[in-house]
């Protein structure tokens, strides 16, 4: 791929490994405060690289630039336009900052989308924070102490009250080694990104280049994409191939996190034009887009809004801005410092996970309102929060272990597959067995411990009523034991709590059944009786044993089913072609009477059997397939054979 020109390969670090999560450094404030000026003077980069741009003086689209400051890790920067009515192309290039430089010009001071984008990177969470006053040869010393306390006064109160303010001036280079020395701590304390996490690339610029193809690019949110590799395009879900990938200009086989990326990608969907700004190039099929966004909400002071339920918003995600309206659970209105759960339900899809930040606007007259933190990516639409869902929800807000926590309640019986903990939960470690105090796992899937417990009182009390209600069967069928867990349960989930009690000795699971352990079917005197009634009719009854119906017929009594059933599985009886009983004796005698009359013969058809078993048709067929299945005859294309060996113990 031909480097790619415009400001997102200004150059290349021959010290940077390839591979090595990077930094990016972002711009902010007021339109002609000196912000591209002061890129330019730190990179020798002028990121306003459209005509449009050069023509008005002012920065329209975002623009990009590598900076090596020699006393730190290097960084990409993203130049963010000042103007107010490209805030969205501001919260686009924001959203991917590990740190802001705060851009105040010195003869201006604090103005209005000084302010607004302070509320931009503080909504978004962008960790540090430093500030430069530009153009200061162009006030006396008074007045730049005025400004600075200015500044001073704006951040108190914010997560940006200690950054570091410093002096500049790119006509005279006052300032500039000192400020170059502060960014590099402030890198040092930002939050380091890591590459062993799904990969995601918010499309911020697309562009054709002879030879390359379509080209996008963007900052790489986190893990690593790879030459040659397939990655999805959301939200249309299309697929394409990487054919090229550039990280500052410099082909690379792999770009990770924090890097600014270019990847040229090709296929079918890319040549017919289907991939545009606010798209997200993923790796993983973990990620879905979704029409709704379940976040924490935080409305931002001396907006001036109210926000209520019903209310039609502008939220910013990434590089995408979407139309939405606000859902807020158990209150009436969102009021500042208090955060508040709420549902989005957006106008077009979106790609998130589990933490990520967002911005909302207003719809008209356009300015920020609030931000949030995303808790479910893809949730069901809510009118209301239960306790549960609250209480998830709050673990959710926390991140870590507790947020997998929350995503594994929320998902309830059906249980969260482990490959999806790193959309629902933001878990950014590829190792899951350190969760297993919080949850429990089935085949790859993760369940509440509590909700284990439950599941397993459910399964031990169906049991018990089992027992007692029959207590002449063995146990309860596992097919029968499923109904005791509610019907969205994982359909492997009944079997796997079975297992996890057989495990503890809590449970027997023998022969497809489940029992308590030391119950033992007994038969009840009466019962015995009935026992021996039955018994006797089928001994009579030879080889022409009697159905189900007949036998309660004959002995008037509504409990022969149970019986029977349970003589069958002491192995004294059995139901042959799910109709006729007989006794194993019989059968067995019949067994050996066949191979003694008919053994080593081949060819044969039920006629000659019928000498040997003198019964009926209807007796005959469901014999002759217990015997396929005994093994004591075979069944061939021109009859039956039969074995010459004697028949084993009753099956």
């Amino acid at each position: 791929m031909t480097p790619v020109t415009g400001g997102d390969t200004p150059g290349a670090n021959p010290d940077e490994r390839p591979g090595h999560a990077g930094l990016i450094l972002g711009t902010a404030g007021h339109i002609d405060h000196g912000k591209t000026a002061l890129v330019r003077a730190l990179t020798g980069v002028d990121t306003d690289r459209l005509a449009e741009e050069k023509r008005r003086g002012i920065t329209i689209e975002l623009g990009f630039a590598r900076y090596e400051s020699g006393k730190g890790p290097s960084f990409g920067i993203v130049d963010v336009p000042g103007h107010e009515g490209f805030v969205r192309t501001m919260v686009a290039g924001a959203s991917g900052m590990d740190l802001v430089l705060m851009v105040v010009a010195a003869d201006e001071g604090v103005m209005p989308q000084t302010r607004e984008h302070l509320a931009i990177v503080r909504l978004l969470g962008v960790a540090g924070m430093v500030v430069a006053i530009t153009k200061t040869d162009l006030v006396d010393d008074e007045w730049l102490e005025l400004v600075v306390d200015e500044v001073r006064e704006l951040l108190a109160e914010t997560p940006y009250e200690a950054a570091e303010i410093v002096p500049t001036s790119v006509r005279t280079g006052i300032g500039l080694p000192e400020l170059a020395e502060a960014i590099s701590r402030c890198a040092d304390r930002a939050r380091a990104r890591t590459a062993d996490d799904l990969a995601r690339l918010p499309v911020d610029r697309v562009f054709v280049m002879e030879g390359a193809g379509t080209v996008v690019t963007g900052t790489l949110w986190s893990g690593r994409l790879s030459r040659g590799s397939v990655v999805r395009i959301l939200p249309r879900g299309d697929e394409a191939r990487i054919r090229a990938l550039q990280v500052h200009g410099t082909q690379v086989d792999e770009a990770v996190a924090g890097q600014r990326t270019a990847a040229a990608l090709t296929g079918a969907v890319v040549r017919r034009g289907h991939v545009a700004r606010g798209d997200v190039i993923v790796s993983s099929r973990s990620w879905s887009p979704s029409l709704m966004l379940t976040v924490q909400l935080n409305a931002l002071a001396g907006s001036g809004w109210r926000i209520e339920t019903g209310q039609r918003v502008r939220v910013h995600l990434g590089t995408v801005e979407v139309m939405g309206r606000l859902v807020l659970f158990g209150v009436d209105e969102a009021v500042p410092g208090e955060p508040v759960p709420a549902q989005l339900r957006l106008e077009s899809p979106v790609v998130a996970r589990c933490g990520d930040r967002l911005v909302v606007r207003s719809y008209s007259p356009v300015t920020t309102i609030a931000g949030g933190t995303v808790l479910e990516p893809v949730p069901p639409k809510r009118k209301r929060l239960s306790r549960a869902d609250r209480d998830a929800l709050g673990a959710l807000s926390k991140g870590g272990r507790q947020a997998v926590l929350g995503a594994v309640r929320l998902a309830g019986w059906a249980g969260l597959e482990v490959d999806a903990l790193g959309v629902a939960a933001g878990w950014r470690d590829s190792a899951s067995d350190d969760l297993a105090d919080l949850v429990w796992r089935l085949d790859g899937v993760l369940f509440d411990r509590e909700m284990v417990t439950a599941g397993e009182e459910k399964l031990l009390g169906l049991v018990r009523r089992h027992h007692g209600q029959h207590p002449l069967e063995p146990g309860v069928p596992l097919s029968a034991l499923r109904t005791a867990l509610p019907g969205t349960a994982h359909p492997r989930l009944a079997d796997g709590l079975a297992s996890r009690l057989a495990a503890r000795n809590r449970l027997v699971v023998e022969a497809r059944a489940a029992r308590l352990p030391g119950f033992e079917p007994t038969l009840s005197p009466a019962e015995e009786r009935l026992a021996e009634r039955i018994l006797t009719i089928l001994r009579d009854a030879g080889l022409k044993g009697p159905d189900t119906s007949q036998l309660r017929e004959a002995l008037d009594d509504l409990g022969t089913g149970a019986v029977l059933r349970f003589l069958a599985t002491q192995g004294r009886v059995r139901m042959l072609g799910d109709l006729y009983w007989f006794t194993a004796a019989a059968l067995e005698r019949a067994a050996t009477r066949v191979v003694e009359e008919l053994g080593g013969r081949e060819g044969l058809g039920p006629a000659d059997f019928r000498e040997v078993l003198p019964v009926t048709r209807k007796h005959l067929i469901p014999i002759l397939a217990y015997l396929d299945a005994r093994g004591v005859t075979q069944r061939l294309d021109d009859g039956r054979r039969v074995s010459s060996n004697a028949p084993g113990e009753t099956a």
